[in-house]
């Protein structure tokens, strides 16, 4: 039995996997694109993470267990699970932290060597997938992924009760951190970009503020994020990676804040590091996320965020190309592919 997946320049069929001990195999429904997803099938790489062999693209993902291996216990074929694509390979001391995130040998689908979920059938450690609640669509739990990194970004940013936030980017990923920021207590969230149409989703969201930026210095548009706010923000978390965006992070944090950086660009960039040192602010890095699943699914299910208006776009597997170009150009929000011919449902 064949199972069609996706890769970094064509669609091919492949046998359908039998799931290990520990594993579960799954019949996909929904699979978001990611810009890294885009970057890999553009450039082939992203920073060391190099594509050698053809490799299946996909990792924002939920489906329905088809299969048990012999040692799993908490699934069931029928069940709804969301993935998370980053499982650890061995227990060693990121793990023993709980930052398994940081562990070096990490599987992670679409991650240069691993392959993603992007296809009809995939198999997957079970511990990593997570059954969702009747009242979560599929597609909800697919964006649990990117609401991840918001969660994680802003837990590490020390969003509190009262915080002044600003957040820089209006992409996806800066969407869901305006999102977790004002679950988490944000007292104002301002957000900037270049595209109107991305700012005007960051109000309908919850942003409060928005700054379109045009010509400005990233001094200028640090003046603007304390002119809106009526003060600086304690927290910037940096959602696109641009050397202008990181320099006016730095400038725009307060004296003794927190500046996240999320967004990732060229390994080198030029930024005013001695006016954040000289003024304490700390200037933090996230990769991916840990531990963060099952509070996803907690404000899903209680209805607290809503996270449905960033679904824009929906194409069937077939379309996938189609689907990789109009998240190329920019357009809409989240791009969503749909996996199962038989149900085409969010």
């Amino acid at each position: 039995m064949a199972a069609a997946s996706l890769g970094c320049r064509s669609q091919e069929n492949r046998p359908i996997p039998e799931p290990g001990p520990n594993e579960v195999l799954l019949r996909m429904h929904s699979v978001g694109i990611c810009g890294s997803d885009v970057h890999y099938w553009q450039h082939g790489r992203i920073g060391d993470f190099v594509v050698k062999d053809p490799m299946v693209l996909g990792h924002e993902a939920s489906g329905t267990v088809v299969k048990v291996g012999s040692g799993v216990t908490h699934l069931k074929p029928g069940d709804r699970v969301a993935i998370e694509p980053g499982v650890p390979r061995e227990m060693d001391e990121f793990c023993k932290t709980g930052r398994y995130n940081l562990s070096p040998t990490i599987f992670f689908c679409a991650t240069p060597p691993d392959d993603g979920n992007l296809c009809r059938y995939y198999k997957h450690h079970a511990s990593y997938c997570y059954k969702l609640p009747d009242n979560v669509t599929f597609e909800e739990g697919a964006l649990i992924e990117p609401l991840s990194v918001g969660i994680h970004a802003c837990k590490r940013a020390g969003v509190t009760l009262g915080s002044k936030v600003f957040v820089s980017g209006s992409g996806p990923i800066g969407l869901v951190n305006v999102i977790i920021a004002k679950m988490m207590g944000a007292a104002a969230v301002v957000v900037s970009d270049l595209s109107a149409s991305r700012l005007q989703k960051a109000k309908e969201v919850g942003a409060d503020f928005t700054i379109q930026v045009k010509k400005e210095t990233p001094q200028e548009v640090a003046a603007k994020v304390e002119s809106v706010l009526g003060c600086m923000p304690e927290i910037t978390v940096e959602c696109t990676g641009v050397q202008a965006c990181i320099q006016a992070g730095i400038y725009a944090t307060r004296s003794g804040g927190t500046l996240v950086l999320v967004g990732l660009g060229p390994e080198m960039v030029t930024v005013p590091i001695v006016n954040a040192a000289v003024r304490e602010v700390d200037v933090r890095g996230i990769f991916r996320y840990c531990n963060t699943w099952p509070v996803a699914i907690s404000l899903l299910e209680s209805k607290r965020i809503n996270v449905k208006p960033l679904v824009t776009h929906r194409f069937p597997l077939e379309k996938a190309l189609e689907a990789f170009e109009t998240t190329k150009r920019g357009e809409g929000v989240k791009v969503m592919l749909k996996c199962d011919p038989t149900d085409q449902n969010p």
